[in-house]
């Protein structure tokens, strides 16, 4: 099993909140055994951008539409058609909050339990502001320790943007 693709799919419970061409690119995703990683690398752009995509939460330029159809095999102009590059992204109505899914909801309780202490560093580091999440980029690595215990490093990177007086 270790040597097999473990690809992400749309939770059927989900599916009805995203758009349209979300179940058309996860098919074609599925169909041709590609990861986000692999799309990302033939789109020039990070895994998390383009999972964003995916599910609506972030926009295609036309350049990734037009490589999108070639990798999986989609007709360019259902891409076209589909709102994926001229739709506005929904970027905070996916799920319910606090989240459900395990995963996504330890993800909440890391900013529940160390949200302030977070902010407190940053703070002390930058001054009064708070980092973007629009000028932003994320990835995720996996690293395995001494002990063969496997980690998930999650990467963000957001611009600092001081508040400013008026």
């Amino acid at each position: 099993m270790s040597g097999q693709v473990r690809l992400a799919g749309i939770d059927s419970t989900f599916a009805d909140r995203l758009p349209g061409y979300s179940k058309v690119l996860f098919e074609a995703k599925a169909d041709k055994q590609l990861t986000f990683e692999q799309i990302g690398k033939e789109l020039g752009r990070g895994e998390v951008a383009v999972a964003a995509m995916f599910y609506g939460q972030a926009q295609a330029s036309e350049e990734d539409a037009q490589k999108l159809s070639s990798l999986l095999g989609i007709p360019n102009e259902a891409l076209a058609r589909s709102q994926l590059c001229t739709g506005f992204p929904d970027r905070g109505s996916a799920g319910p909050m606090p989240p459900v899914e395990p995963l996504i909801y330890r993800l909440y309780e890391v900013v529940q339990n160390y949200g302030y202490a977070l902010k407190a560093v940053m703070n002390e580091k930058f001054g009064d502001g708070i980092m973007s999440a629009i000028a932003f980029s994320s990835k995720v690595d996996k690293e395995v320790d001494g002990d063969g215990v496997t980690w998930a490093v999650i990467t963000l990177r957001g611009k600092w943007l001081p508040y400013t007086r008026f």
